[in-house]
């Protein structure tokens, strides 16, 4: 499918060019399909005058036609989510490393790349949600614990080609081994209600329906949901508790959604710009608002939804790590049998 998409992308970027003024636009190719940040790209332009232009498509498509593009690629900025694709995207050098003293104070260290390839900008936990009138909070413990014999039949989560599984998987292996990872990859597989498919949001669905007692899912997801203007996935929400894993040990795994600067920009310093700004505390607060996530100050959280979930601990793995095991993670879901 990527084969038929990326040529008609391509062709598009003489038509994008063409509307790009050096010295005071900004094209990003970004993944992200949010209200938040539609808000947030119009206050930026409203702020500094410099217009941001938006070529949307999957984060394979974009990261792909950056290396078809290469040097002559008209984009600025790469916006995606996971961790694990902005380290894809640092090593397959369509990133570059830039300097901001802005930058480094308000993205916390784990949460960007190394050599400053990528910034993350939001965060999300990877969490336990659960059956309230099924399953007792004290029922909970750890990821690992979803491997006993007590969850056969119970947990609903999407498949192994989903890169946030990869990324939990791969903070797995980081904090356990590749023996302990692949022993807990093919136990979950057999405590599964059903075979891995769907969203996270289906998995809340499954849960909610009775088919399963717990999901593996991204807290923003159950944030949607509860602010949906449908009334089924409100009332899905409401059946559903959110515990967050292994808060006696490492912490719940996070990940975030972020971006960097291409190697390809030929407006550098805008593009700086734009990053600082959505990584400021009012940005921050406008990504918590209206899309769930949390901020890359997730002690700093204001939102009364992502409040009442409670307050969590969370693995300080540098975030990178996940891009650095994402090859090994996917092979131990093979094993596991995990599709």
């Amino acid at each position: 499918m990527l084969k038929n998409v990326l040529p008609n992308l391509i062709r598009l970027t003489k038509i994008f060019s063409l509307f790009s003024i050096l010295s005071g636009e900004i094209n990003i190719y970004s993944h992200r399909h949010y209200d938040s940040d539609k808000i947030l790209f119009k206050k930026f332009t409203q702020q500094t005058g410099i217009k941001v232009n938006v070529v949307k498509g999957s984060a394979d498509q974009l990261i792909q036609r950056l290396v078809t593009e290469g040097e002559n690629s008209p984009a600025d900025i790469l916006l995606t989510v996971d961790a694990g694709r902005l380290e894809r995207a640092k090593k397959m050098g369509i990133l570059q490393s830039i300097d901001s003293k802005i930058l480094r104070k308000n993205v916390p260290q784990l949460m960007r790349d190394p050599d400053n390839n990528w910034f993350g900008l939001t965060v999300r936990a990877r969490v336990i949600v659960y059956a309230k009138d099924r399953v007792k909070p004290t029922d909970l413990s750890t990821y690992e614990a979803l491997a006993e014999p007590q969850w056969k039949g119970r947990i609903a989560v999407r498949s192994s080609n989903n890169i946030y599984n990869q990324s939990l998987l791969a903070s797995i292996l980081a904090a356990n081994g590749s023996d302990s990872a692949l022993s807990w990859a093919k136990s979950v597989r057999g405590n599964m209600a059903r075979s891995p498919r769907g969203s996270d949001r289906d998995q809340a669905r499954i849960v909610a329906s009775g088919l399963a007692d717990i999901a593996i899912m991204n807290t923003y997801y159950l944030g949607v949901m509860s602010n949906s203007p449908d009334i089924t996935d409100q009332e899905v929400a409401k059946k559903l508790g959110v515990f967050f894993p292994n808060q006696d040990g490492r912490g719940v795994h996070i990940n975030v959604s972020g971006a960097g600067v291409t190697a390809s920009s030929k407006n550098k310093k805008e593009a700086i710009q734009f990053l600082e700004f959505l990584t400021s505390k009012n940005s921050q607060e406008v990504f918590a608002k209206e899309n769930y996530e949390y901020p890359l100050k997730v002690r700093k959280n204001k939102s009364k939804l992502l409040k009442s979930w409670g307050k969590f601990k969370y693995d300080q793995l540098q975030l990178s790590i996940l891009g650095d095991n994402n090859t090994d993670a996917v092979k131990i879901f093979d094993k596991a049998g995990w599709e």
